[in-house]
């Protein structure tokens, strides 16, 4: 499983408290020693993501809570499935049940939609990978349900990794100078710079970064880039990027790229339909 994130608990105490505020004024109309139990379904097939998510709202709210999982972070779902089953007090369950759901609608569907551009490269040997157009507040969970999707992260953000775009290559003079300026800044953090034609590729390549991404390229014009890589002998991945979906991204993946970067993993995604279904007793 991948590692979690650190700051899950912050996340988790942030969305506890826009939800609440100064208190869940209809959970009050519960009587406090009324028990519940309940069952969280799929009503779609999805990949599952957002455990610790869940078992931490709950926790918050109300260590009585007990919450047993009838499949793990990363696992296929079937329609109708149990997700999980949950029994405790019934005012922590109905506080916390939209802010768990949340978790787990927003992040299976990142989940699901990492695993659907993955199996749509599979036996290409290309990598899918996600952005840093992520839900703000919310980048190292979309980051981890990416990985549960079987889809790699590309940085987390401005400090792990140097991306050279236009407008930096504009301010540094060429993409040869920007990249020189780059290694003497940070010659500890990796270097990808973008290219937007067969000429600043080749430019690139002679620069010598660790990853040059092909922005908007057409087939042909991919297909030409690896040739060149290859027949220079570059040590450098190349990444395709721009306009790609389900439907093409296999077709960028034949053509020898080594990644492909799609931002829709984390901005476009769809949340997976979940239902809490309970049943009081007690009280």
């Amino acid at each position: 499983m991948p590692e979690l994130p650190s700051d899950l608990g912050r996340q988790v105490e942030t969305a506890l408290a826009e939800d609440i505020g100064r208190g869940d004024v209809t959970a009050a109309l519960v009587p406090a020693a009324q028990r519940v139990r309940g069952r969280v379904i799929t009503r779609e097939a999805a990949v599952l993501c957002g455990q610790a998510w869940a078992d931490e709202t709950f926790r918050r709210l109300d260590p009585l809570v007990r919450l047993t999982w009838g499949a793990a972070d990363g696992a296929r779902l079937v329609a109708d499935q149990v997700v999980l089953e949950i029994a405790g007090p019934a005012r922590a369950v109905l506080t916390g049940e939209r802010t768990a759901l949340n978790f787990l609608q927003l992040l299976s569907g990142t989940a699901t939609l990492a695993r659907a551009y993955v199996d749509a490269v599979a036996g290409t040997g290309c990598r899918i990978l996600d952005t840093r157009k992520t839900v703000p507040g919310l980048r190292t969970a979309q980051k981890y349900a990416v990985r549960c999707g079987g889809a790699d992260n590309h940085r987390m953000g401005l400090f792990d990794q140097i991306l050279i775009k236009e407008n930096h290559i504009a301010a540094a003079g060429s993409i040869t100078a920007a990249i020189e300026a780059a290694r003497l800044s940070e010659p500890k953090v990796g270097v990808e710079v973008e290219v937007e034609s067969l000429q600043e590729l080749a430019e690139a390549l002679a620069a010598g970064p660790d990853i040059i991404m092909l922005d908007e390229f057409s087939l042909t014009d991919m297909r030409s880039a690896v040739a060149l890589k290859n027949a220079r002998r570059a040590h450098v991945k190349l990444e395709a990027s721009g306009s790609v979906s389900l439907e093409t991204v296999r077709a960028i993946a034949a053509t020898g790229v080594d990644y492909v970067s799609v931002g829709a993993l984390t901005k476009h995604v769809r949340a997976v339909d979940l239902s809490m279904r309970l049943e009081f007793s007690g009280g």
